[in-house]
């Protein structure tokens, strides 16, 4: 069985608390884009991973879409299965490309063995393995607290507009990106913000890790600023980075070019 796991961009993210348990309470918009990796899970007679595509560091043995065969095995009687990942979703970007990938092995499962859990269910899977892979298993928009995991839907279709995303190859970790924040609730509700035209959104709707890392990595705001100047409705950084989006209603410049190292996604929302 193939299917494709998705990106997703933050439509504002504030950091709001520092849990007890280390974590960070946060406040976002998740928002799905449809720029993807692919991942084959077929019933084989011994239990195999492999990937191909770009390179992921680490041991394979831990990556997500085994640790989520593996949890889902604990109270499922899982045959052996030869799970295939295609990444094309850069790593340290913001992304979600692990977690989607992570929830779409559960997703893939549940349909192949006929397990029949609700998507709850396999929600409730998914937060056992990261912060924002529950989100990928209904994979709509929603405003995401706590650790990102907690949701609410929310009525927001931007399907008139094409969103760029660009990754200008720095990879961020988690710890080093929440090292400089200092969380504060923010003045405004997310679903205030979020109904004021996207033209405004400029002026309003903010990633709170863009003042601890811009300076610190001046492409960022030069993607940004490009962005912008392109005639993007609206641009920001995307989760803990490093990838910037541009929002352009209708279609985005043809013309629209970063450096040649830089990996570049456009299509429709």
């Amino acid at each position: 069985m193939l299917d494709f796991p998705n990106a997703k961009i933050n439509l504002g993210l504030y950091i709001t608390e520092k849990r007890p348990d280390g974590f960070h309470n946060l406040l976002s918009c998740f928002y799905p884009v449809k720029w993807t990796d692919a991942l084959e899970i077929l019933p084989a007679p011994a239990m195999r991973f492999d990937m191909t595509g770009l390179p992921v560091p680490g041991d394979p043995e831990t990556n997500l879409c085994l640790k989520a065969y593996h949890l889902l095995q604990q109270n499922h009687d899982l045959p052996p299965v030869h799970l295939h990942l295609h990444k094309v979703l850069p790593m340290g970007a913001g992304l979600g490309g692990g977690s989607a990938d992570a929830a779409f092995t559960l997703r893939i499962l549940n349909k192949m063995f006929e397990l029949n859990l609700t998507a709850a269910e396999l929600e409730n899977y998914a937060r056992q393995l990261g912060s924002d892979c529950a989100f990928f298993v209904r994979n709509k928009p929603v405003i995401a607290t706590e650790k990102g995991d907690v949701f609410e839907p929310i009525t927001l279709d931007l399907s008139g507009y094409t969103c760029v995303i660009v990754y200008p190859n720095i990879h961020i970790t988690t710890a080093e990106a929440y090292a400089s924040i200092t969380p504060k609730e923010p003045t405004c509700t997310m679903n205030l913000l979020l109904k004021q035209d996207v033209k405004v959104w400029k002026e309003i709707l903010v990633n709170d890790f863009e003042a601890a890392l811009f300076p610190k990595y001046p492409e960022l705001p030069q993607v940004k600023e490009k962005l912008y100047a392109a005639g993007a409705s609206y641009a920001s950084m995307t989760g803990s980075g490093a990838a910037v989006y541009g929002l352009f209603e209708g279609e985005a410049p043809a013309n629209l070019v970063f450096p040649g190292h830089y990996l570049i996604w456009k299509g429709l929302l």
